[in-house]
Protein backbone atom coordinates (compact mmCIF):
# COMPACT_ATOMS: atom_id res chain seq x y z
CA UNK A 1 0.00 0.00 0.00
CA UNK A 2 2.75 2.30 0.89
CA UNK A 3 4.45 1.62 -2.41
CA UNK A 4 1.38 2.08 -4.46
CA UNK A 5 0.47 5.17 -2.53
CA UNK A 6 3.94 6.56 -3.02
CA UNK A 7 3.88 5.95 -6.76
CA UNK A 8 0.50 7.52 -7.01
CA UNK A 9 1.74 10.75 -5.52
CA UNK A 10 4.59 11.06 -8.14
CA UNK A 11 4.01 12.95 -11.38
CA UNK A 12 4.16 10.97 -14.60
CA UNK A 13 7.15 11.13 -16.98
CA UNK A 14 6.47 13.10 -20.19
CA UNK A 15 7.61 10.16 -22.37
CA UNK A 16 5.48 7.65 -20.48
CA UNK A 17 2.16 9.47 -20.64
CA UNK A 18 0.89 7.14 -23.33
CA UNK A 19 1.71 4.00 -21.32
CA UNK A 20 0.65 5.55 -17.97
CA UNK A 21 3.99 4.51 -16.40
CA UNK A 22 5.45 6.36 -13.41
CA UNK A 23 8.78 8.22 -13.35
CA UNK A 24 11.66 5.90 -12.63
CA UNK A 25 13.98 6.57 -9.72
CA UNK A 26 17.80 6.55 -10.01
CA UNK A 27 20.25 4.49 -8.04
CA UNK A 28 23.21 5.79 -6.13
CA UNK A 29 25.63 5.28 -9.03
CA UNK A 30 23.56 7.40 -11.44
CA UNK A 31 21.99 4.62 -13.55
CA UNK A 32 18.21 4.34 -13.66
CA UNK A 33 16.55 1.55 -11.73
CA UNK A 34 14.49 -0.81 -13.89
CA UNK A 35 10.80 -0.37 -13.59
CA UNK A 36 9.06 -2.63 -11.14
CA UNK A 37 6.18 -4.65 -12.39
CA UNK A 38 6.39 -3.24 -15.90
CA UNK A 39 7.11 -5.09 -19.07
CA UNK A 40 10.69 -4.94 -20.48
CA UNK A 41 10.78 -2.14 -22.94
CA UNK A 42 14.38 -2.62 -24.21
CA UNK A 43 13.87 -5.70 -26.32
CA UNK A 44 12.86 -3.75 -29.43
CA UNK A 45 15.99 -1.60 -29.17
CA UNK A 46 18.31 -4.64 -28.95
CA UNK A 47 16.89 -6.12 -32.07
CA UNK A 48 17.32 -2.85 -33.86
CA UNK A 49 20.98 -2.63 -32.82
CA UNK A 50 21.68 -6.20 -33.94
CA UNK A 51 20.10 -5.46 -37.29
CA UNK A 52 22.21 -2.36 -37.75
CA UNK A 53 25.39 -4.29 -36.86
CA UNK A 54 24.55 -7.00 -39.37
CA UNK A 55 23.85 -4.39 -42.06
CA UNK A 56 27.20 -2.72 -41.38
CA UNK A 57 29.01 -6.05 -41.53
CA UNK A 58 27.37 -6.91 -44.84
CA UNK A 59 28.33 -3.48 -46.26
CA UNK A 60 31.95 -3.91 -45.17
CA UNK A 61 32.10 -7.42 -46.57
CA UNK A 62 30.75 -6.21 -49.90
CA UNK A 63 33.26 -3.35 -50.01
CA UNK A 64 36.16 -5.69 -49.30
CA UNK A 65 34.99 -8.12 -51.95
CA UNK A 66 34.71 -5.33 -54.51
CA UNK A 67 38.20 -4.04 -53.65
CA UNK A 68 39.97 -7.40 -53.66
CA UNK A 69 37.95 -8.92 -56.50
CA UNK A 70 37.40 -12.19 -54.65
CA UNK A 71 35.25 -13.77 -52.04
CA UNK A 72 35.64 -12.82 -48.45
CA UNK A 73 36.02 -15.40 -45.74
CA UNK A 74 32.68 -16.46 -44.40
CA UNK A 75 31.70 -14.99 -41.14
CA UNK A 76 29.93 -17.38 -38.76
CA UNK A 77 26.40 -16.34 -38.18
CA UNK A 78 25.74 -14.88 -34.80
CA UNK A 79 22.49 -14.76 -32.99
CA UNK A 80 21.27 -11.46 -31.79
CA UNK A 81 21.60 -10.90 -28.12
CA UNK A 82 20.46 -7.86 -26.29
CA UNK A 83 23.29 -5.46 -25.42
CA UNK A 84 23.51 -4.07 -21.96
CA UNK A 85 21.58 -0.89 -21.69
CA UNK A 86 19.52 1.08 -19.35
CA UNK A 87 16.35 -0.86 -20.19
CA UNK A 88 17.91 -4.42 -20.31
CA UNK A 89 15.83 -7.02 -18.52
CA UNK A 90 17.33 -9.41 -16.04
CA UNK A 91 15.72 -12.37 -17.85
CA UNK A 92 17.98 -12.03 -20.94
CA UNK A 93 20.29 -15.11 -21.30
CA UNK A 94 24.10 -14.71 -21.15
CA UNK A 95 24.84 -16.45 -24.46
CA UNK A 96 22.94 -13.86 -26.41
CA UNK A 97 25.21 -11.11 -25.06
CA UNK A 98 28.34 -13.03 -26.05
CA UNK A 99 27.09 -13.57 -29.55
CA UNK A 100 26.22 -9.90 -29.86
CA UNK A 101 29.76 -8.88 -28.78
CA UNK A 102 31.28 -11.25 -31.34
CA UNK A 103 29.23 -9.64 -34.09
CA UNK A 104 30.33 -6.16 -33.08
CA UNK A 105 33.99 -7.26 -32.96
CA UNK A 106 33.77 -8.83 -36.40
CA UNK A 107 32.27 -5.63 -37.83
CA UNK A 108 35.03 -3.52 -36.24
CA UNK A 109 37.77 -5.86 -37.50
CA UNK A 110 36.41 -5.73 -41.00
CA UNK A 111 36.36 -1.94 -41.00
CA UNK A 112 39.92 -1.81 -39.67
CA UNK A 113 41.29 -4.22 -42.28
CA UNK A 114 39.65 -2.37 -45.15
CA UNK A 115 42.30 -0.59 -47.32
CA UNK A 116 41.96 3.16 -47.75
CA UNK A 117 40.50 4.39 -51.00
CA UNK A 118 43.11 5.85 -53.34
CA UNK A 119 42.59 9.18 -55.08
CA UNK A 120 44.30 10.93 -57.94
CA UNK A 121 45.70 13.65 -55.64
CA UNK A 122 49.52 13.73 -55.13
CA UNK A 123 50.74 11.48 -52.30
CA UNK A 124 50.74 13.18 -48.95
CA UNK A 125 53.57 12.82 -46.49
CA UNK A 126 51.22 12.31 -43.57
CA UNK A 127 48.24 9.95 -43.31
CA UNK A 128 45.78 10.50 -40.51
CA UNK A 129 45.06 7.26 -38.66
CA UNK A 130 41.55 5.88 -39.22
CA UNK A 131 39.18 6.66 -36.43
CA UNK A 132 37.70 3.68 -34.65
CA UNK A 133 34.06 4.66 -34.98
CA UNK A 134 32.65 1.96 -32.79
CA UNK A 135 29.56 3.45 -31.25
CA UNK A 136 29.68 1.21 -28.25
CA UNK A 137 33.36 1.83 -27.58
CA UNK A 138 33.00 5.59 -27.93
CA UNK A 139 30.11 5.64 -25.58
CA UNK A 140 31.92 3.46 -23.12
CA UNK A 141 34.93 5.86 -23.03
CA UNK A 142 32.73 8.97 -22.69
CA UNK A 143 30.87 10.02 -19.57
CA UNK A 144 27.12 10.37 -19.11
CA UNK A 145 26.39 8.20 -22.15
CA UNK A 146 28.22 10.67 -24.47
CA UNK A 147 30.60 9.48 -27.21
CA UNK A 148 34.19 10.64 -27.67
CA UNK A 149 35.15 13.37 -30.07
CA UNK A 150 36.45 12.06 -33.43
CA UNK A 151 39.80 13.86 -32.89
CA UNK A 152 40.35 11.80 -29.72
CA UNK A 153 39.63 8.47 -31.36
CA UNK A 154 43.10 8.44 -33.02
CA UNK A 155 44.67 7.53 -29.65
CA UNK A 156 42.44 4.51 -29.10
CA UNK A 157 43.93 1.05 -29.49
CA UNK A 158 41.21 -1.45 -30.48
CA UNK A 159 42.77 -4.61 -29.14
CA UNK A 160 40.14 -7.33 -28.93
CA UNK A 161 41.44 -10.68 -27.83
CA UNK A 162 39.62 -13.93 -27.65
CA UNK A 163 39.78 -16.67 -25.07
CA UNK A 164 43.04 -18.07 -26.51
CA UNK A 165 44.87 -14.73 -26.35
CA UNK A 166 44.88 -13.94 -30.09
CA UNK A 167 43.05 -11.30 -32.02
CA UNK A 168 39.84 -12.06 -33.80
CA UNK A 169 39.50 -12.06 -37.59
CA UNK A 170 42.49 -13.33 -39.62
CA UNK A 171 44.84 -13.53 -36.63
CA UNK A 172 46.76 -10.41 -37.72
CA UNK A 173 47.14 -7.23 -35.65
CA UNK A 174 44.87 -4.37 -36.55
CA UNK A 175 46.79 -2.01 -38.78
CA UNK A 176 47.10 1.56 -37.56
CA UNK A 177 47.66 4.67 -39.69
CA UNK A 178 51.07 5.56 -41.11
CA UNK A 179 53.47 7.44 -38.86
CA UNK A 180 54.34 11.09 -39.47
CA UNK A 181 57.08 11.44 -42.12
CA UNK A 182 59.46 14.06 -40.75
CA UNK A 183 61.90 13.88 -43.66
CA UNK A 184 61.77 16.82 -46.03
CA UNK A 185 60.91 16.64 -49.70
CA UNK A 186 63.48 15.23 -52.06
CA UNK A 187 65.33 17.31 -54.65
CA UNK A 188 63.24 15.79 -57.44
CA UNK A 189 59.98 16.84 -55.76
CA UNK A 190 61.38 20.32 -55.17
CA UNK A 191 62.34 20.72 -58.83
CA UNK A 192 58.94 19.44 -60.01
CA UNK A 193 57.25 22.08 -57.87
CA UNK A 194 55.99 24.86 -60.25
CA UNK A 195 56.84 27.50 -57.64
CA UNK A 196 60.50 26.45 -57.24
CA UNK A 197 63.10 29.11 -58.16
CA UNK A 198 66.11 27.40 -59.83
CA UNK A 199 68.32 30.43 -59.19
CA UNK A 200 68.39 29.60 -55.50
CA UNK A 201 70.04 26.24 -56.10
CA UNK A 202 69.57 22.99 -54.21
CA UNK A 203 71.53 24.25 -51.18
CA UNK A 204 69.01 27.01 -50.51
CA UNK A 205 66.07 24.58 -50.82
CA UNK A 206 67.42 21.79 -48.66
CA UNK A 207 67.65 22.80 -45.01
CA UNK A 208 70.99 22.22 -43.37
CA UNK A 209 71.09 20.06 -40.27
CA UNK A 210 71.35 22.14 -37.15
CA UNK A 211 74.58 21.58 -35.27
CA UNK A 212 75.13 22.45 -31.63
CA UNK A 213 77.40 25.39 -30.97
CA UNK A 214 80.15 25.28 -28.38
CA UNK A 215 80.26 27.61 -25.41
CA UNK A 216 82.58 30.57 -25.97
CA UNK A 217 83.56 32.39 -22.78
CA UNK A 218 84.73 35.99 -22.73
CA UNK A 219 88.39 36.51 -21.93
CA UNK A 220 89.31 38.21 -18.68
CA UNK A 221 89.56 41.99 -19.06
CA UNK A 222 87.69 42.12 -22.39
CA UNK A 223 85.03 44.57 -21.30
CA UNK A 224 87.55 46.52 -19.18
CA UNK A 225 89.61 47.16 -22.33
CA UNK A 226 86.49 48.13 -24.27
CA UNK A 227 85.51 50.57 -21.53
CA UNK A 228 89.04 52.05 -21.47
CA UNK A 229 88.96 52.48 -25.25
CA UNK A 230 85.59 54.22 -25.05
CA UNK A 231 86.88 56.53 -22.34
CA UNK A 232 89.96 57.41 -24.40
CA UNK A 233 87.77 58.07 -27.41
CA UNK A 234 85.51 60.31 -25.32
CA UNK A 235 88.52 62.20 -23.95
CA UNK A 236 89.87 62.69 -27.48
CA UNK A 237 86.54 64.02 -28.70
CA UNK A 238 86.32 66.34 -25.71
CA UNK A 239 89.84 67.63 -26.39
CA UNK A 240 89.00 68.30 -30.05
CA UNK A 241 85.85 70.11 -29.03
CA UNK A 242 87.70 72.30 -26.53
CA UNK A 243 90.46 73.10 -29.06
CA UNK A 244 87.85 74.05 -31.66
CA UNK A 245 86.05 76.22 -29.11
CA UNK A 246 89.23 78.05 -28.15
CA UNK A 247 90.16 78.53 -31.80
CA UNK A 248 86.73 79.94 -32.48
CA UNK A 249 87.06 82.34 -29.55
CA UNK A 250 90.53 83.45 -30.63
CA UNK A 251 89.35 84.05 -34.20
CA UNK A 252 91.92 81.84 -35.89
CA UNK A 253 89.48 79.83 -37.94
CA UNK A 254 90.72 81.63 -41.05
CA UNK A 255 94.28 80.60 -40.27
CA UNK A 256 93.20 76.98 -39.97
CA UNK A 257 91.59 77.13 -43.40
CA UNK A 258 94.78 78.61 -44.82
CA UNK A 259 96.80 75.85 -43.17
CA UNK A 260 94.68 73.22 -44.88
CA UNK A 261 95.61 74.64 -48.25
CA UNK A 262 99.32 74.75 -47.37
CA UNK A 263 101.53 73.40 -50.16
CA UNK A 264 104.58 71.27 -49.39
CA UNK A 265 107.74 73.00 -50.74
CA UNK A 266 109.95 71.30 -53.29
CA UNK A 267 112.93 69.31 -51.97
CA UNK A 268 116.27 71.18 -51.87
CA UNK A 269 118.89 70.78 -54.56
CA UNK A 270 121.26 69.08 -52.11
CA UNK A 271 120.22 67.61 -48.74
CA UNK A 272 122.14 68.75 -45.70
CA UNK A 273 123.58 65.30 -45.04
CA UNK A 274 125.08 65.23 -48.55
CA UNK A 275 126.58 68.72 -48.57
CA UNK A 276 129.89 67.49 -47.11
CA UNK A 277 130.24 64.78 -49.76
CA UNK A 278 129.44 66.74 -52.97
CA UNK A 279 131.35 69.69 -54.34
CA UNK A 280 128.59 71.38 -56.30
CA UNK A 281 125.27 73.22 -56.10
CA UNK A 282 123.10 70.16 -56.84
CA UNK A 283 123.20 66.39 -57.39
CA UNK A 284 124.17 66.88 -61.03
CA UNK A 285 127.78 67.28 -59.87
CA UNK A 286 127.89 63.53 -59.08
CA UNK A 287 128.47 62.79 -62.77
CA UNK A 288 132.00 64.20 -62.42
CA UNK A 289 134.08 61.92 -60.09
CA UNK A 290 136.29 64.85 -59.14
CA UNK A 291 133.39 66.52 -57.34
CA UNK A 292 132.99 63.63 -54.88
CA UNK A 293 134.57 64.06 -51.42
CA UNK A 294 134.85 60.41 -50.42
CA UNK A 295 138.50 59.47 -50.84
CA UNK A 296 139.89 63.00 -50.52
CA UNK A 297 141.84 64.33 -47.55
CA UNK A 298 139.03 66.66 -46.40
CA UNK A 299 136.35 63.95 -46.54
CA UNK A 300 134.18 63.36 -43.52
CA UNK A 301 134.33 59.59 -44.12
CA UNK A 302 137.34 57.90 -42.46
CA UNK A 303 138.33 54.40 -41.55
CA UNK A 304 137.97 55.15 -37.86
CA UNK A 305 134.87 54.07 -35.93
CA UNK A 306 133.43 56.46 -33.37
CA UNK A 307 131.87 54.64 -30.45
CA UNK A 308 129.25 56.44 -28.33
CA UNK A 309 129.98 57.18 -24.70
CA UNK A 310 128.62 54.53 -22.39
CA UNK A 311 126.18 55.97 -19.87
CA UNK A 312 125.23 54.32 -16.62
CA UNK A 313 121.58 53.32 -16.29
CA UNK A 314 119.73 56.07 -14.43
CA UNK A 315 117.69 53.65 -12.34
CA UNK A 316 120.82 52.28 -10.66
CA UNK A 317 121.46 55.63 -8.99
CA UNK A 318 118.34 55.21 -6.85
CA UNK A 319 119.23 51.73 -5.62
CA UNK A 320 120.14 51.65 -1.90
CA UNK A 321 123.74 50.84 -1.10
CA UNK A 322 124.49 47.32 0.00
CA UNK A 323 124.86 47.13 3.75
CA UNK A 324 128.06 45.51 5.08
CA UNK A 325 127.75 42.26 6.97
CA UNK A 326 127.79 42.62 10.73
CA UNK A 327 130.75 40.77 12.23
CA UNK A 328 131.57 40.01 15.84
CA UNK A 329 134.96 41.12 17.29
CA UNK A 330 136.31 37.57 17.02
CA UNK A 331 135.30 37.35 13.37
CA UNK A 332 136.89 40.74 12.62
CA UNK A 333 140.17 39.64 14.28
CA UNK A 334 140.13 36.40 12.31
CA UNK A 335 139.64 38.19 8.99
CA UNK A 336 142.44 40.68 9.84
CA UNK A 337 144.81 37.82 10.73
CA UNK A 338 144.06 35.99 7.48
CA UNK A 339 144.56 39.15 5.41
CA UNK A 340 147.93 39.95 7.05
CA UNK A 341 149.09 36.36 6.54
CA UNK A 342 148.22 36.50 2.84
CA UNK A 343 150.14 39.80 2.47
CA UNK A 344 153.19 38.34 4.24
CA UNK A 345 153.26 35.28 2.00
CA UNK A 346 153.05 37.49 -1.07
CA UNK A 347 155.96 39.63 0.17
CA UNK A 348 158.06 36.54 0.89
CA UNK A 349 157.42 35.21 -2.61
CA UNK A 350 158.59 38.51 -4.13
CA UNK A 351 161.77 38.42 -2.00
CA UNK A 352 162.59 34.88 -3.17
CA UNK A 353 162.14 35.96 -6.81
CA UNK A 354 164.43 38.98 -6.25
CA UNK A 355 161.70 41.53 -6.95
CA UNK A 356 162.12 43.17 -3.53
CA UNK A 357 165.14 43.47 -1.20
CA UNK A 358 165.08 41.59 2.06
CA UNK A 359 164.03 43.80 5.00
CA UNK A 360 166.65 44.41 7.75
CA UNK A 361 166.37 42.31 10.88
CA UNK A 362 164.03 43.72 13.53
CA UNK A 363 166.34 44.08 16.53
CA UNK A 364 164.88 44.75 19.98
CA UNK A 365 166.52 44.87 23.38
CA UNK A 366 164.99 41.51 24.19
CA UNK A 367 166.64 39.72 21.22
CA UNK A 368 169.79 41.82 21.09
CA UNK A 369 172.22 39.08 22.10
CA UNK A 370 170.55 36.43 19.92
CA UNK A 371 170.58 38.53 16.70
CA UNK A 372 173.89 40.38 17.17
CA UNK A 373 175.91 37.79 19.06
CA UNK A 374 179.58 38.60 18.45
CA UNK A 375 179.00 42.36 17.87
CA UNK A 376 177.14 42.68 21.15
CA UNK A 377 179.99 40.97 22.98
CA UNK A 378 182.70 43.14 21.42
CA UNK A 379 181.02 46.55 21.84
CA UNK A 380 177.79 46.33 23.84
CA UNK A 381 177.46 50.13 24.27
CA UNK A 382 177.53 50.83 20.52
CA UNK A 383 175.12 47.97 19.80
CA UNK A 384 172.64 49.18 22.45
CA UNK A 385 172.75 52.74 21.05
CA UNK A 386 172.14 51.36 17.57
CA UNK A 387 169.17 49.27 18.71
CA UNK A 388 167.67 52.26 20.58
CA UNK A 389 167.97 54.42 17.45
CA UNK A 390 166.27 51.78 15.28
CA UNK A 391 163.42 51.49 17.75
CA UNK A 392 162.88 55.26 17.67
CA UNK A 393 162.94 55.26 13.86
CA UNK A 394 160.34 52.53 13.64
CA UNK A 395 158.07 54.37 16.07
CA UNK A 396 158.42 57.63 14.14
CA UNK A 397 157.67 55.87 10.86
CA UNK A 398 154.56 54.25 12.35
CA UNK A 399 153.23 57.57 13.66
CA UNK A 400 153.92 59.23 10.29
CA UNK A 401 151.90 56.56 8.52
CA UNK A 402 149.04 57.05 10.95
CA UNK A 403 149.08 60.81 10.45
CA UNK A 404 149.09 60.30 6.70
CA UNK A 405 146.00 58.10 6.87
CA UNK A 406 144.19 60.44 9.26
CA UNK A 407 141.44 62.63 7.71
CA UNK A 408 141.61 66.39 7.98
CA UNK A 409 138.99 68.44 9.77
CA UNK A 410 137.21 69.37 6.55
CA UNK A 411 137.26 65.75 5.36
CA UNK A 412 135.80 64.55 8.67
CA UNK A 413 133.04 67.14 8.45
CA UNK A 414 132.29 66.23 4.87
CA UNK A 415 132.22 62.52 5.69
CA UNK A 416 129.83 63.12 8.59
CA UNK A 417 127.52 65.22 6.44
CA UNK A 418 127.43 62.52 3.76
CA UNK A 419 126.57 59.89 6.34
CA UNK A 420 123.80 62.04 7.79
CA UNK A 421 122.39 62.76 4.31
CA UNK A 422 122.35 59.04 3.45
CA UNK A 423 120.70 58.35 6.78
CA UNK A 424 117.95 60.88 6.03
CA UNK A 425 117.34 59.40 2.56
CA UNK A 426 116.33 56.10 4.12
CA UNK A 427 113.42 57.74 5.96
CA UNK A 428 112.40 60.71 8.15
CA UNK A 429 111.75 59.99 11.84
CA UNK A 430 110.13 62.38 14.35
CA UNK A 431 110.49 62.47 18.14
CA UNK A 432 108.63 64.76 20.56
CA UNK A 433 109.87 65.53 24.11
CA UNK A 434 108.11 67.22 27.04
CA UNK A 435 110.30 69.06 29.58
CA UNK A 436 108.95 70.57 32.77
CA UNK A 437 111.42 73.49 32.89
CA UNK A 438 114.04 74.88 30.50
CA UNK A 439 115.09 77.80 32.70
CA UNK A 440 118.73 76.68 32.54
CA UNK A 441 120.52 78.39 29.68
CA UNK A 442 123.10 75.59 29.58
CA UNK A 443 120.37 73.00 28.89
CA UNK A 444 118.80 75.18 26.21
CA UNK A 445 122.20 75.45 24.51
CA UNK A 446 122.69 71.66 24.59
CA UNK A 447 119.25 71.08 23.09
CA UNK A 448 119.84 73.46 20.19
CA UNK A 449 123.51 72.67 19.55
CA UNK A 450 123.04 68.90 19.39
CA UNK A 451 120.09 69.30 17.03
CA UNK A 452 122.24 71.34 14.67
CA UNK A 453 125.18 68.94 14.86
CA UNK A 454 122.96 65.93 14.06
CA UNK A 455 121.39 67.80 11.11
CA UNK A 456 117.95 67.71 12.71
CA UNK A 457 115.13 70.13 11.91
CA UNK A 458 112.46 71.19 14.37
CA UNK A 459 111.62 73.66 17.11
CA UNK A 460 111.83 74.18 20.87
CA UNK A 461 108.79 75.88 22.44
CA UNK A 462 109.52 77.47 25.85
CA UNK A 463 106.46 78.04 28.07
CA UNK A 464 106.03 78.91 31.79
CA UNK A 465 104.25 75.62 32.60
CA UNK A 466 105.84 73.16 30.14
CA UNK A 467 108.34 73.00 27.28
CA UNK A 468 108.05 71.10 24.01
CA UNK A 469 110.91 69.93 21.73
CA UNK A 470 110.15 68.51 18.26
CA UNK A 471 112.99 67.13 16.13
CA UNK A 472 112.97 65.27 12.79
CA UNK A 473 115.72 63.68 10.71
CA UNK A 474 117.44 60.38 9.97
CA UNK A 475 117.07 57.34 12.19
CA UNK A 476 120.68 57.38 13.44
CA UNK A 477 120.58 61.11 14.23
CA UNK A 478 117.25 60.82 16.07
CA UNK A 479 118.63 57.93 18.16
CA UNK A 480 121.68 60.00 19.16
CA UNK A 481 119.45 62.91 20.12
CA UNK A 482 117.20 60.64 22.21
CA UNK A 483 120.23 59.41 24.18
CA UNK A 484 121.17 63.04 24.85
CA UNK A 485 117.68 64.06 26.05
CA UNK A 486 116.95 60.98 28.17
CA UNK A 487 120.33 59.89 29.53
CA UNK A 488 123.13 62.43 29.12
CA UNK A 489 121.53 65.65 30.35
CA UNK A 490 120.86 65.92 34.10
CA UNK A 491 117.62 67.92 34.23
CA UNK A 492 117.54 68.06 38.05
CA UNK A 493 120.83 70.03 38.23
CA UNK A 494 120.81 73.80 38.66
CA UNK A 495 124.08 75.14 37.21
CA UNK A 496 123.26 78.68 38.23
CA UNK A 497 123.17 81.79 36.07
CA UNK A 498 125.45 81.67 33.05
CA UNK A 499 127.91 84.47 32.40
CA UNK A 500 126.89 84.67 28.77
CA UNK A 501 123.40 85.91 29.61
CA UNK A 502 123.97 89.64 29.21
CA UNK A 503 120.32 90.51 29.24
CA UNK A 504 119.26 88.51 32.31
CA UNK A 505 117.40 91.46 33.72
CA UNK A 506 115.10 91.69 30.69
CA UNK A 507 114.14 88.00 30.90
CA UNK A 508 110.99 86.91 32.79
CA UNK A 509 111.38 85.36 36.20
CA UNK A 510 110.17 81.88 35.15
CA UNK A 511 113.01 81.72 32.59
CA UNK A 512 115.73 82.29 35.27
CA UNK A 513 117.51 79.79 37.52
CA UNK A 514 117.07 82.09 40.53
CA UNK A 515 113.93 83.00 42.42
CA UNK A 516 112.78 86.45 43.58
CA UNK A 517 115.20 86.44 46.52
CA UNK A 518 118.16 85.56 44.26
CA UNK A 519 118.52 82.04 45.56
CA UNK A 520 118.90 79.02 43.22
CA UNK A 521 115.64 77.36 42.28
CA UNK A 522 114.89 73.73 43.08
CA UNK A 523 114.89 71.51 39.95
CA UNK A 524 114.70 68.17 41.77
CA UNK A 525 111.28 67.41 40.20
CA UNK A 526 112.29 68.51 36.70
CA UNK A 527 112.15 65.73 34.08
CA UNK A 528 112.14 65.03 30.33
CA UNK A 529 109.66 62.56 28.80
CA UNK A 530 109.51 61.15 25.28
CA UNK A 531 105.87 61.81 24.24
CA UNK A 532 105.82 60.31 20.76
CA UNK A 533 108.14 59.01 18.04
CA UNK A 534 107.43 57.66 14.59
CA UNK A 535 108.16 57.90 10.89
CA UNK A 536 106.92 60.65 8.55
CA UNK A 537 106.77 60.98 4.80
CA UNK A 538 108.49 64.37 4.51
CA UNK A 539 109.97 67.02 6.77
CA UNK A 540 107.62 69.55 8.35
CA UNK A 541 110.42 72.05 9.16
CA UNK A 542 113.00 73.42 6.76
CA UNK A 543 115.68 74.00 9.45
CA UNK A 544 116.21 74.07 13.19
CA UNK A 545 114.20 77.07 14.39
CA UNK A 546 115.75 77.16 17.88
CA UNK A 547 113.98 78.10 21.12
CA UNK A 548 110.78 80.15 20.79
CA UNK A 549 109.54 81.84 23.97
CA UNK A 550 105.72 81.82 24.24
CA UNK A 551 103.93 83.36 27.25
CA UNK A 552 100.48 81.85 26.50
CA UNK A 553 98.92 78.75 25.01
CA UNK A 554 97.56 80.67 22.04
CA UNK A 555 101.04 81.93 21.14
CA UNK A 556 102.48 78.40 21.37
CA UNK A 557 99.69 76.99 19.18
CA UNK A 558 100.21 79.76 16.64
CA UNK A 559 103.92 78.90 16.37
CA UNK A 560 103.18 75.19 15.89
CA UNK A 561 100.27 75.75 13.49
CA UNK A 562 102.64 77.06 10.82
CA UNK A 563 104.14 73.56 10.61
CA UNK A 564 100.84 71.71 11.37
CA UNK A 565 102.17 70.40 14.68
CA UNK A 566 99.61 71.95 17.04
CA UNK A 567 98.24 68.54 18.02
CA UNK A 568 101.48 67.79 19.92
CA UNK A 569 100.85 70.79 22.20
CA UNK A 570 97.48 69.33 23.21
CA UNK A 571 99.18 65.96 23.77
CA UNK A 572 101.83 67.55 26.01
CA UNK A 573 99.19 69.35 28.10
CA UNK A 574 97.15 66.17 28.60
CA UNK A 575 100.19 64.07 29.55
CA UNK A 576 100.26 62.77 33.09
CA UNK A 577 103.46 61.45 34.67
CA UNK A 578 103.54 57.73 35.36
CA UNK A 579 102.99 56.70 38.97
CA UNK A 580 105.23 53.95 40.37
Amino acid sequence: MADSAGNALKRSHPEDDSSNSQKRTRSNNGSPIPGQGAAPAGKVDIEKMVAEARAKAEAVRARLQAARGGATPPVPPTESSPSPGPSTSTSTPAMSRLEQMKARVAAATARANAPPQRSEAPPATYTQPQAFDDEGLSKARGGLDVGLHPALLADTKPDFRGAKGRQQGKGKPISRGKQLDLSGPSIEEIRNNPYFDPSLGPKAAVAKPRSSRQLVFNQKGKYVQQAAALRRQAQLEDMKRRIAERARQAGIDEDMEVEKSYLVPAPPAVEWWDEGLINGPDYAAIDDPTNLKIDSADSIITRYVQHPILLEPPQEKHLPAQKPMHLTPKEQAKIRRQRRMADLKEQQAKIRLGLEPAPPPKVKKSNLMRVLGEQAVKDPTAVEARVTREIADRKEQHEAMNEERKLTKEQRREKLENQQAKDAELGIYISVYRIDSLASGRNRFKVSKNAEQNKLTGICVVHPRLNLVIVEGGKHSVNNYRKLMINRIDWTENPGPSTSDANRESQPLWLSTEDEKGEPRDFSQNSCVLLWEGQAKTRAFRRWLGARVCDSDSAAKEVLTRSKMENFWALAKSHKPAEF
